[in-house]
């Protein structure tokens, strides 16, 4: 009959690794570190087990024999079944018991990070049948990369998908608010990537922490966030300007355009004039939007709007040139309303909240919410989520800082209501003749 026990092997004075021995039959004994250790002092030669004269040594005492129990169980298994029983069988069984996993390169957070990186054009879109990351999710992972990096200098350790505990959580994210100074949103999509590339590491049965399932990334409250718009009457003060330069008057069209047809400056700027289509004498805009896939169709009516993308269609221009000369534009509009908001800190390398002209705070996804804004109770708001992209209503909402108007519909299906009332023929009705009564 097999046997399992435990001893050490040396009388030093400092903790000495703990043994596991299996005695097979006479002579055929295989023996390997248990991974757990203890003082010479503290074990007792008569119960092979360390003395229970501690929290630590209990806890060992008790692990110890839950291994006990298991290996001369798994010997049992393995012997009726034939299989081999070597050091390696023995090694095995005891990161099972403890559900132990070695450290490998697979193992590595950031290489699973550059993994994804490395592969993708070839990784499917979350909610559609397309492959491909686009550029602004590469760009995503690429940052994430570098700030995982960073982090693993900070602790002088590289970071395995088993460490990401809760503890280790905390850490972070005290990190990234109080040494980094992320912001709210910032710090959020961090742990938002975290848990994501976690759990795409599970899906290749890369073992990790199961805490990683609770990871949660957090926002600002609505109340917390500082929208910038620009207005119809903004708008048409920025229209009537008289700018300076040539780079000024193609940011303006851009401008222009953004704040008619509601779109993600990523998909405005690659508009060309082949982007236009022509029904009935209206000119539409087809745009397949990169970051969510949709299809969305844009109407032009606007007859300032219907001038430019006729005959002066702006010229192209990366965003952060745009984002340069809108500025410049605004300010020469007399955009230049003190108000509350967020802006770069060349010193803190941080945005900062503090009250700003209104023109130094205005950016190219200015002109999405603007739309969405402007356009907000004047048309339904469905036709405006089908322009937008947004998914849902609360998510449109979301983004405008508006709440819910529960009067909104019943407003309109009164109006509605009122103008079928209007335009419905008068019925005609058969009076009876008393007199063939």
């Amino acid at each position: 009959m097999a046997t399992v026990n435990f001893r050490i092997r040396s009388k030093a004075n400092k903790s000495v690794s703990i043994f596991i021995y299996v005695s097979l039959e006479e002579g055929n004994v295989i023996s390997t570190p248990s991974g757990f250790t203890v003082h010479p002092k503290d074990w007792s030669k008569t119960t092979k087990r360390p003395k229970q004269n501690s929290e630590e040594t209990k806890k060992t005492f008790s692990k110890l024999n839950k291994l006990q129990e298991f290996i001369y169980n798994a010997v049992n298994d393995a012997q009726a079944t034939g299989q081999l029983i070597d050091v390696n069988w023995l090694k095995k069984n005891i990161e099972k018991c403890f559900d132990r996993v070695k450290k490998t390169d697979q193992s590595l957070l950031t290489n699973h990070i550059q993994y994804i990186i490395d592969n993708a054009n070839t990784r499917k879109i979350k909610g559609s049948n397309k492959v491909g990351l686009s550029e602004n999710r590469l760009k995503g992972y690429r940052n994430f990369k570098k700030i995982i990096e960073e982090y693993e200098k900070v602790i002088k350790s590289k970071i395995h998908f088993q460490d990401i505990n809760k503890p280790f959580v905390d850490r972070f994210t005290n990190w990234l608010f109080n040494i980094k100074i992320y912001s709210t949103n910032s710090a959020g999509k961090i742990l938002d990537n975290l848990k994501t590339v976690c759990l795409d590491a599970e899906k290749m049965d890369i073992k990790i922490n199961d805490y990683a399932h609770k990871i949660e990334g957090f926002k600002e409250q609505n109340e917390d966030r500082y929208i910038q718009t620009l207005s119809f009457e903004e708008l048409e003060q920025i229209r009537k300007a008289e700018l300076e330069t040539e780079a000024q008057e193609n940011a303006r069209k851009w401008l222009l355009i953004g704040c008619e047809i509601g779109q993600r400056a990523s998909d405005l700027l690659k508009l060309t004039p082949d982007n236009l289509r022509y029904k009935n004498n209206r000119i539409y805009i087809d745009i397949e939007q990169q970051k969510t896939g949709k299809a969305v169709t844009v109407g032009v009516i606007a007859p300032h709007i219907i001038d430019i993308v006729e005959n002066d269609f702006p010229y192209s221009i990366s965003t952060q040139k745009l984002n340069k000369h809108i500025k410049d534009v605004c300010e020469l509009a007399k955009i230049n309303e003190m108000i509350e908001g967020k802006k770069y800190d060349k010193k803190t390398k941080r945005k900062k909240l503090d009250f700003y002209p209104k023109h130094e705070l205005v950016t190219s996804h200015t002109f999405r919410r603007s739309f969405a804004t402007n356009y907000y109770k004047k048309i339904p708001t469905p036709v405006l989520i089908g322009i937008t992209g947004h998914s849902k209503e609360s998510m449109f909402l979301e983004y405008i800082n508006r709440r819910e108007d529960k009067d909104l519909n019943a407003d309109m299906f009164m109006q509605f209501y009122e103008t079928i009332q209007q335009n419905k023929e008068p019925e005609m009705k058969v009076i009876k003749n008393a007199a063939n009564q």
